[in-house]
């Protein structure tokens, strides 16, 4: 009984009502015209075959049979024009069962509370208002209770067939499969996208502020006003580089067509490489073969890549002594990181950082292995150039 009752206070069940009884508007003008009203049906079809009268039946459909769909990435009913000749017909049978249903919303609307009302009156011993055939009953009290049933009906009606015509929209009005894969591919991008942010995030931020940290660290262990001046420096240099960063992740959030040619490349490494020069750690650093010519894509997350190794040695190690070996060989990237292994140096295969930087390799095809070697902590990439990305 509860459960009826919450039902009959939910505003989409008289939104449900209101979809139900619009096609009797087009009904009661069609009778201006004839009184065949199965015409009307037949009118229909050519009607449902055109293309963006499905569209035009999602949106109603959406907006008055499930409301609180709208916005979701993957709603029971489709917004979308006609495709196939499936979805075509599919609307016409819609289009067919609404108007049906619409003649029992009109009963449930009109008629059954006339019957009420006319049960009353053969109760009372008036003659009936709408159905004459009533005139035959014999008048008595009786009929007055019995007057409750069509009232307790008309409530069941609302319901029932509100339920109904969404289930049937569901089923006719659905995304078909192409739509499903083509909405799945959607979101799996703007998953991927927010992700890529996640890590750019991650590894600049990250990185400016291991920097920014260890600088501090040191210039107040040290206390010499030279010292404090080139940490103070440092610092403000790689929070400048890093709000650059974070301006080009913002530009992403608010722009999803600005270039991927905005993000930093492996040309740009030196940067990174005087950040940490600047945090005290020692850098030698070796770079062969053509690195202008690595594409786009490797060259950019090979920058990420390197740029989080360093972040990972400065926030575990410090300002130890730090070997880079980057080359470009064949039609492959490889990049060796290592540094001392300190008791601070991360182990296993946890952390977002090490994560993020075999989630990169991945994507472009490639490999990175992080983990201790000869008593040193490595960090070793390989990255094919032929990516698909």
């Amino acid at each position: 009984m509860r459960r009826s009752l919450r039902l009959l206070t939910r505003p989409v069940t008289y939104t449900r009502w209101l979809h139900l009884l619009i096609p009797i508007m087009f009904a009661a003008m069609w009778m201006f015209i004839s009184q065949q009203v199965y015409i009307l049906g037949l009118l229909v079809v050519p009607f449902g075959l055109i293309p963006a009268v499905r569209l035009e039946e999602g949106v109603q459909a959406q907006l008055l049979l499930t409301p609180g769909e709208r916005g979701r990435p993957d709603p029971s009913i489709a917004l979308a024009p006609s495709a196939t000749w499936r979805d075509r017909w599919r609307t016409v049978l819609w289009l067919e069962v609404r108007l049906v249903l619409s003649w029992v919303a009109v009963a449930g609307t009109v008629w059954i509370p006339s019957l009420a009302v006319d049960m009353v009156a053969r109760g009372l011993g008036h003659a009936p208002v709408v159905f004459g055939w009533m005139a035959s009953w014999s008048a008595g009290w009786w009929l007055l209770p019995l007057a409750l049933v069509p009232v307790a009906l008309m409530p069941v009606c609302l319901v029932l067939t509100g339920n109904f015509i969404t289930w049937v929209a569901r089923k006719l009005l659905a995304p078909s499969a192409k739509e499903r894969f083509t909405a799945l591919e959607e979101r799996t991008e703007l998953l991927l996208e927010r992700n890529r942010i996640a890590r750019e995030i991650h590894d600049s931020i990250g990185h400016a502020l291991t920097v920014a940290v260890i600088q501090a660290g040191a210039a107040r262990a040290a206390k010499d006003p030279a010292f404090t001046d080139r940490a103070l420096l440092a610092i403000e240099e790689t929070g400048r580089a890093a709000l650059e960063d974070l301006e080009r992740v913002l530009l992403v959030l608010r722009e999803t067509t600005l270039p991927a040619s905005r993000r930093p490349t492996l040309l740009e490494a030196g940067r990174l490489i005087e950040s940490a020069r600047g945090s005290g750690a020692e850098v030698d650093a070796e770079f062969s073969g053509p690195l202008e010519l690595v594409p786009g894509p490797v060259s950019r997350e090979g920058y990420r890549i390197l740029q989080e190794a360093l972040t990972n040695v400065l926030r575990h190690s410090g300002p130890v002594p730090v070997r880079i070996r980057m080359a470009v060989l064949g039609k492959r990237l490889e990049m060796d990181v290592t540094n001392p292994l300190t008791g601070a140096a991360p182990r296993g295969k946890g952390g977002s950082g090490l994560r993020g930087m075999r989630e990169r390799a991945a994507l472009l095809g490639g490999e990175a292995e992080t983990g201790a070697y000869e008593g040193e902590w490595r960090v070793r990439v390989r990255l094919p150039l032929e990516t698909p990305v």
